[in-house]
C-alpha cells in the first residue's frame, strides 16, 4: 500500500526509476543486477549512436537462434568468439512521444553476426566500449551500453562487450569464473581496435565484475603492445569495481602507463560491493573503499558516495548525471 501510494504521486520516469530501486533492493540480498534503465540529466551535444543506431558487438556468448533473432545470445559459454553490428532504435523524443512523457526507451532491433574482427568494422574516430558487469542478459548488456554513449554524448563508435552472464541473484561464482574466462578474447578485441588505422582514441568503461575482466586484458595488451597501446587507449573507467584492493593495486603496478589513465568510480555506501567483500572473506573491494586507499595506488578517484539516492548505489554511471558528466569529462581530457 505503501508503494502503491508513492508511485501515485510520482512522474512516469521517477516511477520507473522507483520500481528499478525497489527490485536492487531485492536483489541486494544476494548481489543484484548491475544496471540501471532511467539514466537522466544534463545533455551534451547528440551522440553518435543517436543519428547512426548501431552498436558493435563482440560476445563471448553461446549463440542463441543462431544469434540472429531475440534472445540472440544465451547464457552459456561459446567455442568462439562472436562479432556483430546491433541494430538499435533509439527513443523518439518527439513532443508527443513515449519517450516524451517518460515512457520511451531504447530497443534493440536485430543483431547481425559478420565474418571480421572489430578493427575491420571501424570507420574513423574514437571508440567507446563498455563492459558489464554481474547479472546481466546480452539484451540488457547491449541497452546499457547504449545508455551509457547516449547518456554522455560520446562522438564516435559504441560498442559492447558481452560475456557469459546467468543474469541470476545466485549465480556470482559462475559469472565471475565467465568473465576471467573471457579475458583473452576481450585482449584480442582490444588488440584489433587499437592496432586499426580507423580508430582513433580508445575509451574503455567497465562496471562492476566487468572491471575484473578488463583490468586482466589491460595488462596483457600492454605486455603484448607496449607503448602501441598506451598510445591508442584513452580514458579507462571503472565504474563501482569488483575486484580486490590487492589483486587492483598489483594490476595496475605491471600496466605501466595505462594504470595513470584509470579513473574510478567509488561509493563506500555501495550495498552490492558489500555484500560481494563479504562472500570474498571479507576482502574490501575497490568500488566500497575510501578514496584516500584508492588514490594511493596511483589512480583518479570520484567519490560518489552522496551521489545515489537508492539504497544498492552500485549503478550511478548510468543513473546520475553527476558521475556521467565524470565519465565525459575523463574521455575529453584523454583526448585533448
Amino acid at each position: 500500500m505503501i508503494v502503491r501510494n508513492l508511485l501515485q504521486n510520482q512522474t512516469a520516469t521517477s516511477r520507473r526509476a522507483f520500481l528499478r530501486g525497489i527490485a536492487c533492493s531485492a536483489s541486494a540480498i544476494a548481489l543484484g543486477g548491475c544496471a540501471s534503465m532511467a539514466a537522466t540529466g544534463a545533455r551534451y551535444d547528440a551522440a553518435s549512436l543517436s543519428a547512426e543506431p548501431t552498436l558493435l558487438v563482440a560476445t563471448t556468448r553461446k549463440p542463441a537462434n543462431g544469434g540472429r533473432t531475440k534472445p540472440w545470445f544465451g547464457p552459456e559459454r561459446a567455442t568462439r568468439m562472436t562479432i556483430a553490428r546491433a541494430k538499435l532504435v533509439p527513443p523518439d523524443e518527439s513532443r508527443f512521444s513515449l519517450a516524451a512523457a517518460g515512457l520511451g526507451d531504447w530497443r534493440l532491433d536485430t543483431v547481425e553476426p559478420v565474418a571480421s574482427e572489430v578493427g575491420d568494422l571501424l570507420s574513423g574516430g574514437d571508440v567507446l566500449i563498455y563492459v558489464h558487469g554481474f547479472k546481466q542478459t546480452f539484451e540488457t548488456a547491449a541497452l546499457d551500453a547504449a545508455h551509457l554513449a547516449d547518456g554522455i554524448k560520446f562522438r564516435g563508435q559504441t560498442m559492447v562487450f558481452s560475456w557469459p552472464s546467468k543474469a541470476g541473484l545466485f549465480d556470482y561464482a559462475y559469472d565471475r569464473d565467465s568473465a576471467m574466462w573471457s579475458r583473452d578474447e576481450f585482449e584480442r578485441v582490444l588488440n584489433s581496435v587499437v592496432t586499426s588505422p580507423a580508430a582513433g582514441r580508445v575509451h574503455i568503461v567497465a562496471h562492476s565484475m566487468g572491471t575484473m575482466l578488463t583490468l586482466e586484458s589491460l595488462r596483457q595488451l600492454y605486455a603484448r603492445n607496449g607503448e602501441v597501446a598506451s598510445d591508442k587507449i584513452g580514458a579507462i573507467v571503472f565504474a563501482s569495481p569488483d575486484i580486490d584492493m590487492d589483486v587492483f593495486s598489483s594490476s595496475v603496478t605491471r600496466m605501466g602507463p595505462l594504470g595513470r589513465k584509470i579513473t574510478v568510480v567509488a561509493a563506500t555506501n555501495d550495498r552490492a560491493l558489500a555484500l560481494s567483500g563479504r562472500l570474498a572473506g571479507g576482502m574490501t573491494r575497490v568500488g566500497a573503499a575510501e578514496k584516500a586507499a584508492i588514490e594511493r595506488l596511483g589512480v583518479r578517484v570520484i567519490d560518489a558516495s552522496d551521489a545515489g539516492w537508492g539504497v544498492i548505489n552500485h549503478d550511478l554511471f548510468l543513473s546520475n548525471a553527476e558521475v556521467r558528466r565524470v565519465i565525459r569529462r575523463s574521455i575529453d581530457s584523454s583526448t585533448a
